[in-house]
């Protein structure tokens, strides 16, 4: 079968990914954990949310668990759903499953080489972040700054 339906609506790879918002309070300000994408993956050096693909049969809080101890070797105590969203780039689709973690144990570090930066929920609108993740910056500033 040269093309299903399903192909020939959405010829694009499709990636299903957990990302944390990584919550923390410092100095009185709301801030959030970073992680720079190597220059060789897809959007690469830019900064993002930590966060990976969803494996087959795996729960998106589970895949979550998995990817921040894989990456950050943090542990997940408590996180919630903040918010879903599509992005199609030309070379494929994303959908993100974002959740904010706002208690976890360990402290972060880049276990895959990356570089982490703790930034103010206030200076997010400075940082490059690849296309997919602005919907995301521009709720956690409203959600956070309302009346600030």
């Amino acid at each position: 079968m040269a093309n299903s339906p399903d192909t020939a609506l959405n010829p694009l790879p499709h990636l299903h990914v957990a990302v944390g918002v990584i919550l923390r309070q410092q100095q009185g300000l709301q801030q959030v954990l970073l992680a720079l994408r190597s220059t060789k993956q897809h959007q690469g050096g830019k900064w993002e949310f930590p966060g990976g693909k969803v494996e087959p049969g795996e729960t998106v809080a589970a895949a979550l668990t998995r990817e921040l101890q894989e990456e950050l070797a943090i542990t997940i105590s408590e996180a919630e759903p903040f918010m879903l969203l599509t992005h199609t780039y030309p070379e494929r689709q994303v959908s993100l499953d974002i959740w904010l973690v706002t208690t976890f144990s360990g402290t972060p570090r880049g276990l895959e080489g990356q570089p982490l930066q703790w930034v103010n929920i206030a200076d997010l609108a400075t940082i490059h972040f690849p296309d997919a993740n602005q919907p995301i910056v521009s709720k956690l500033q409203q959600q956070f700054l309302a009346g600030a």
